[in-house]
C-alpha cells in the first residue's frame, strides 16, 4: 500500500503544533520547578566569609553614607516635579536600603562593588526620597547579605545576615550621635533593610533612651506577625492615618496573587523568644488609608512614581492604583491587567515587592508628614 505523502502546509501545521506543546511543556516545568531554578541560580556555592570595611573607616566618615545631611549630591534629595525637599526638616529619617547585590561570589557584598552601590543609591532615591518633606534622611552603605541569603536556609545565609546587620547596628548608633537630639525620628526600610529595621526595634530601640522620639517606623517588603512580632516591638501598628508613635508595614500583590514563596518561609519562622509565626496574620497598614487593614480606590492614590527599569527615571501618575489589606495581611493592588507597567521586576506570584514604594511613593510622603506633626502635636489632618 502507498502512503501519500502529506502536503506541506500540513507539515508545517504539525511542526507548529510540536512546537507549541514542548513550549507548553518548558513553561509548566518552569512553573514547577521555578523556586528550585533560583536558588540554583542565586544562591553562593562559597562559604561565609566576612568583607573588610576600608581600613580605618567609621560611620563618621560621609563616606560610608548614600545620604546623610551635607552630602553632594545626596539620591534622596530628589523628587519628582511638583515636589520639594523640605528646606527645613522637621525630624530626622534612618533609613536602610533593600538587597542591591545579587552577585553569587559572595555572601556579603563589599562597600567598593560598584553595581550594588549604584543600585543601592537608584532605591534611595526612589524610596527614601518619600521622606524629605518630612525630615533630613540618612541612608548607610552596609555589606548587606547577598539576594541568594533570602533563598537559603544554611548557616551560611544566617551568618551573612547577622554580618550585615553589624553594620546597620553601628550605622544607626552613629546617626543617632549626629542626628539633632530635639528632633523626632523616622525610622525607615525595605525588603532586607526592613529585616534589619525590624530587628533593631526588637532588640536595640524597644527600651532604649531614644524610644520616645520614634514618630513612625516604615518596615515596608517584610512580614511583621501581629502574634509573633508585634507584642515585642516598642512601637503598635498604626490604626489611624493622625497616628503617631506606630508601624506600618505591607507587601504588595497584583491579583491573582500567589504569595507562596513569601509563606512558605515565614510559616517555617519563629518570632522572638520562639514564638512561631506559622498562620498568623501579618501587620498590614494600608498606604493609601494610613490605617490598619481596610481598602481604598485607586482614585485615593496621590502619587505613583513608574519607574524605567533601572530606577534612573521615573514618571508620575495619580490615581492608578487601589490598595486593599486581605485577610492574611497582603496588600492587593488590584488585577494585573490593570496595574500600570511599573518595569521587569516583578516577581513570581505577582509579587510586585520591588515596587512596595514607588507604588504609594505620594501617600507615603504625605503620610510621613502627618505622623511628624501629629507627633509634635501640630494636628495630623492635612
Amino acid at each position: 500500500m502507498v502512503r501519500k505523502k502529506s502536503h506541506p502546509a500540513v507539515r508545517f501545521l504539525w511542526i507548529v503544533a510540536g512546537l507549541t506543546v514542548l513550549f507548553i511543556a518548558g513553561a509548566i516545568a518552569y512553573r514547577i520547578f521555578e523556586e528550585d531554578l533560583m536558588r540554583w541560580a542565586m544562591v553562593p556555592k562559597a562559604e561565609f566569609r566576612e568583607v573588610a570595611m576600608p581600613e580605618g573607616a567609621t560611620y563618621a566618615d560621609a563616606d560610608l553614607w548614600i545620604a546623610r545631611p551635607g552630602l553632594r549630591d545626596n539620591p534622596a534629595l530628589w523628587t519628582p516635579q511638583g515636589f520639594a525637599a523640605s528646606p527645613r526638616p522637621a525630624a530626622s529619617v534612618f533609613f536602610i536600603h533593600p538587597t542591591s547585590f545579587l552577585e553569587t561570589s559572595a555572601w556579603n557584598a563589599a562597600l567598593d562593588d560598584e553595581e550594588s552601590q549604584s543600585r543601592a543609591r537608584l532605591f534611595v532615591r526612589s524610596q527614601a526620597s518619600a521622606f524629605n518633606g518630612a525630615g533630613a534622611v540618612w541612608a548607610p552603605k552596609y555589606r548587606q547579605a547577598a539576594f541568594g541569603a533570602f533563598l537559603s536556609d544554611e548557616d551560611n545565609a544566617r551568618r551573612a545576615l547577622d554580618f550585615a546587620y553589624r553594620d546597620v547596628l553601628a550605622a544607626y548608633e552613629q546617626f543617632l550621635r549626629e542626628a539633632p537630639a530635639d528632633r523626632p525620628i523616622i525610622l525607615a526600610g525595605h525588603s532586607q533593610g526592613s529585616l534589619h529595621l525590624l530587628r533593631l526595634l526588637e532588640q536595640r530601640i524597644k527600651d532604649a533612651p531614644e524610644a520616645p522620639r520614634i514618630a513612625a517606623a516604615y518596615v515596608v517588603g517584610w512580614p511583621v506577625s501581629e502574634t509573633a512580632d508585634v507584642p515585642v516591638l516598642p512601637l503598635p501598628p498604626c490604626q489611624s492615618s493622625d497616628q503617631a508613635r506606630c508601624l506600618l508595614s505591607w507587601q504588595s500583590f497584583a491579583e491573582p496573587a500567589d504569595p507562596k514563596l513569601v509563606t512558605d518561609v515565614y510559616d517555617a519562622s519563629r518570632g522572638p523568644g520562639g514564638v512561631p509565626r506559622a498562620g498568623s496574620a501579618m501587620v498590614c497598614v494600608n498606604p493609601l488609608t494610613g490605617t490598619a487593614g481596610g481598602e481604598a480606590p485607586a482614585g485615593a492614590n496621590l502619587g505613583t512614581l513608574i519607574p524605567n527599569d533601572d530606577f534612573s527615571n521615573a514618571s508620575f501618575r495619580r490615581s492608578a492604583v487601589a490598595a486593599r489589606c486581605d485577610l492574611r495581611g497582603f496588600l492587593l493592588i488590584g488585577d494585573n491587567d490593570a496595574v500600570p507597567a511599573m518595569g521587569s521586576y516583578v516577581l513570581p506570584g505577582n509579587n510586585y515587592h520591588v515596587y512596595d514604594y514607588s507604588l504609594f511613593w505620594a501617600n507615603i510622603r504625605a503620610d510621613a508628614e502627618r505622623r511628624v506633626r501629629a507627633f509634635l502635636g501640630e494636628g495630623g489632618e492635612d
